[in-house]
This record gives structure tokens, sequence and C-alpha cells, in this order.
């Protein structure tokens, strides 16, 4: 069966360079008839799992189309070409070939198209290049932002956001998780900004910056119905406990369902964040230390006191 399809997609391709050929009586490459047959042929050797052959149909179906000015269509083959890299585990290689389609799609007028491909491209590569997955994902969302499909620019942004997270980029994240919020905001899914805020909370926290953390919540008092949520309520103490070093008091916020159930990535920064200095509470003052009689012995207070209790002479 596999041998039967390569020598298929073997014929197609002869047939193809047959349609580029130009002689006396054909002065221009037929590209349209050559791109249809490069196509059958990438798709008799994905068949029988020839991915490298099937691969340089592809972009040989690409540049055929590219000449006949046929941009959509390219990008399609540049795409599928892609996707034979992906079966050949070489995902670094996908990526740029996808990338390409996307910027062609972009050039056709098919931002839509170009969109999925990038988010595509982002999941191929997320496992192995978070910080490209990061990059894919915020093009992505810039896309659909131009388009004004805010809600699927927001998602796009989430998974970068929580990448930035994964990989302990506070920085970005926080920039990030902004960018979602104000989304959110626009939208009017004021819901979702109360859980942004909790996670731009616990960024700031990890990040050592406490001023910025409370500014944040501070910040949120203007958004419909925060001040008096159930989020805002446990921000503050959370915020509480952090300022005075309670480490009880820090976990407690964070070991509750409010926070356990949020993006695992989330649930992680609250589980693992440890306040300023250890976490040790202030120790109340030291009873006093008895006597080998039993009684209390005196402070220094009361010594001082007993010295002069017959008056100065």
């Amino acid at each position: 069966m596999a041998a039967q399809k390569i020598n298929e997609g073997l014929e197609h391709i002869a047939k193809a360079e047959k349609y580029l050929k130009t002689g006396l009586l054909k002065w221009k490459p037929d590209y349209d008839s050559a791109a249809s047959e490069y196509g059958k042929a990438a798709l008799a050797f994905k068949n029988a799992k020839q991915f490298d052959q099937a691969k340089d149909a592809c972009l040989r179906e690409a540049v055929a189309h590219e000449n006949n000015r046929a941009l959509f269509h390219a990008a399609k083959a540049y795409e599928q070409a892609g996707m034979m890299l992906k079966e050949m585990q070489q995902l670094p290689q996908a990526v740029q070939l996808i990338e390409k389609a996307s910027m062609m799609y972009l050039e056709n007028g098919t931002p839509d198209t170009a969109a999925m491909a990038l988010e595509r491209a982002g999941k191929l590569i997320e496992n192995v290049n978070p910080e490209k997955a990061v990059q894919l994902y915020q093009q992505t969302a810039n896309v659909f932002e131009n388009e004004e499909r805010l809600r699927q620019a927001v998602e796009l942004l989430g998974k970068a956001s929580r990448l930035l997270v994964r990989g302990r980029r506070f920085d970005e994240a926080a920039l990030s998780i902004q960018k979602e919020k104000n989304i959110y905001k626009e939208i009017e899914n004021y819901p979702t900004c109360y859980k942004k805020t909790i996670a731009q909370v616990l960024v700031h926290l990890h990040r050592n910056d406490y001023v910025a953390a409370e500014r944040c919540v501070r910040e949120s008092y203007s958004i419909p119905g925060f001040n008096g949520s159930e989020d805002c309520a446990a921000l503050e103490q959370l915020l509480e406990g952090y300022d005075q070093q309670d480490q009880d008091q820090v976990s407690e916020v964070c070991n509750s369902p409010l926070f356990k159930y949020m993006d695992n990535d989330y649930a992680k920064l609250g589980l693992s964040l440890v306040v300023p200095g250890g976490g040790i509470k202030k120790k109340a003052a030291a009873a006093p230390e008895a006597t080998p009689e039993g009684t209390p012995a005196p402070t220094a207070a009361a010594e001082e006191e007993d010295e002069y209790a017959g008056g100065l002479c």
C-alpha cells in the first residue's frame, strides 16, 4: 500500500514538472495545474507516511501558488508543510513555516485564518519553547484585537499570562494580566476582572512588591461590584496578613476555595506564597520568670520602685 502511494506521488510530481516546462508553443508555465499536482503528490506521500517527501511537495505547491499570485492557497500549502515537519518532530522549523503562512493570510486579507494558524503554532511549541509560545499567543491576541474580536483576544492573552507565570517571568506576567483585565473591563465581564485582580496580587507579592499589589486592589474599587465582593474581602485579608508577616493568615486565605480553584498556575502561586521574614509571628511579651521559691521574679520597674520605697533619705 505504501509503495503504491509513493509511486502515485512520484507520478504527480512528474506531471507537475511537465506543467512547469516551457517551449516554442508554450511560453508561460502552468502554475495552477502544477500546484494542483504537487498538492496531490503531497497527499499521496502523507498517506504513505513519507513526511519528508510530503513536506517537499507542499513547499513546491506553495511556490507554484505564489508564482500564480494565489496567496491564500500558497499560505495553506506552507501551513501543510509545517504540519509535515510536526510529524517529523521538527517543531521549530514547523513553527517557522506556519508563521510564514500566517503572514501571507494577513497579506491576503484573511486575519481570522492567520490568527488560527498562529494559535496552532503556539500549541505545537508550548512544551518545547514556552517563550516562543508566549510570543505567538500575544501575536494572535493582537490580530484578534485589531479585528475587534476581544473575547478571542483575551483568551489568547490568558494563555500567554499563564505561561509567563509558569516560567516565573513575573514582571511580564503582571503586564499581561493587566491587559487581560482591561479587556474584561471593556466587555463588562466584571466577575472575571475580580479574578484577574487576585492573579495580579499574587504575581506582585511573588515579585516582593507589596505596594503594587495594594495599588491593584485599590484601583479595582472602581470596578462595579468589586467592593463588597468575597474577592475583595479575601484580598484585603491577604494583604493585611502579608503586611503583618502573619504566615498563618496568608496561608488560610490562599488555601480557601476562592484561591484553590483558580487556574492551576495561580493556585500554585497562592500555595507557595511566603511572607517576608519567614512568616514568624511577633511573640507576645514574655511572662516573668519564676524564682526558685515559685514566686514571680520582680520586674526591673518593680525593683526600681522598691529601691526608693522608703524615700530618698
